[in-house]
């Protein structure tokens, strides 16, 4: 299996992110955001965690306008996979692969915290390695996690199952406790915490690393 991760100018989880992939089986290529093209045969493309160009404008608003971005649209609109992580998600909803926007969160602080997930699905290939319903333990760090979307678009993610993640004490203000959506063909998944924090026993917990595993698996498999 073959992953790519996004480099953007303030990325600092791309390493995390490549780490993870290959500890879960898959070969890395990193990409630079000036790139136009993901490298031929990549199954999945990764967008990191960190604050992309300052975070100037709206989060991930630079970001999804580089010529890099443009390609990982493509790859997703050939039914490729992308994982969006924390800035990614941001970044990802600023592309339009996924529904919805990030706004400040609640109490117009930074968060950086381990936090309680529940596992809304396990009907995708990254939560598959869960059960519905798990209690996983994930950390967030993050200014602007507040999810938001219109009623229409929050009543659509919740009959088509497309809430992967939900707080369980919800940190941020995100409506529903919405922690992570899927895109309606459940191959993008953005997610406002940091699985890739919590795939290693010295984090203190591998929690996170079951995504990886699953998706990773899931590709081999298909």
């Amino acid at each position: 299996m073959h992953a790519a991760v996004v480099v953007f100018p303030g990325s600092n989880c791309d390493r995390d992110m490549k780490v993870a992939f290959e500890d879960a089986g898959a070969k890395v290529s990193m990409v630079w955001h000036k790139d136009t093209e993901i490298p031929a045969g990549v199954d999945v493309v990764g967008v990191p965690g960190g604050f992309s160009f300052g975070d100037y404008l709206r989060c991930g608003a630079i970001a999804a306008n580089s010529p890099i971005c443009r390609a990982v649209k493509s790859h997703a609109d050939r039914g490729g996979y992308v994982l969006g992580i924390c800035n990614g998600f941001q970044v990802l909803c600023e592309t339009g692969l996924l529904p919805g926007t990030l706004l400040r969160n609640a109490k117009l602080k930074y968060i950086c915290k381990a936090i309680d997930l529940k596992v809304e699905t396990s009907e995708s290939a990254y939560t598959s390695g869960y059960a519905e319903g798990d209690a996983i333990t994930i950390p967030i760090a993050h200014h602007d996690g507040n999810f938001f979307a219109d009623p229409d678009t929050l009543a659509g993610l919740e009959s088509d199952r497309r809430v992967a993640f939900r707080y369980v004490d919800n940190p941020n203000g995100s409506l529903n406790d919405i922690a992570g959506i899927l895109s309606e063909n459940r191959r993008v998944l953005g997610m406002m915490p940091h699985p890739e924090r919590m795939a290693d026993p010295v984090h203190g917990n591998t929690e996170g690393r079951v995504l990886f595993d699953s998706l990773i698996g899931s590709l081999q498999t298909a």
